[in-house]
């Protein structure tokens, strides 16, 4: 998050049970509430595995497992051709309106 964003408000999240408040812009909150989340769920399997001890050790394992994710997930996006990702994407729009249709 931004250090000083526009039109910002304090959002309190919570990692490992202590709560933190960060500045972000209304735009920004569901993305911190999501990293959030992601980050305590992360740091929680680590803590409930044993392996690892001390919340600054869990932090730093978590950020790098999901650090690792996002480098693979950028290779692995980088090796995709341009259309071929075009046409994924694509592709879930429509079947997101499939269902919603098939619903109604």
């Amino acid at each position: 998050m931004s250090s000083k964003p526009h039109n910002s408000a304090t959002v309190a999240v919570t990692i490992l049970d202590k709560e933190y408040r960060v500045a972000c812009s209304e735009e920004e909150q569901p993305g911190l509430q999501a990293s959030a989340k992601l980050l305590n769920e992360r740091m929680a399997k680590i803590r409930n595995g044993g392996t690892v001890i001390g919340a600054e050790r869990i932090a730093v394992m978590a950020a790098l497992n999901i650090a690792h994710e996002l480098i693979q997930a950028k290779a692995d996006l980088a090796r995709q051709p341009v259309e071929e990702q075009m046409l994924d994407r694509l592709h879930e729009k429509v079947q997101a309106a499939l269902e919603k249709f098939d619903r109604l």
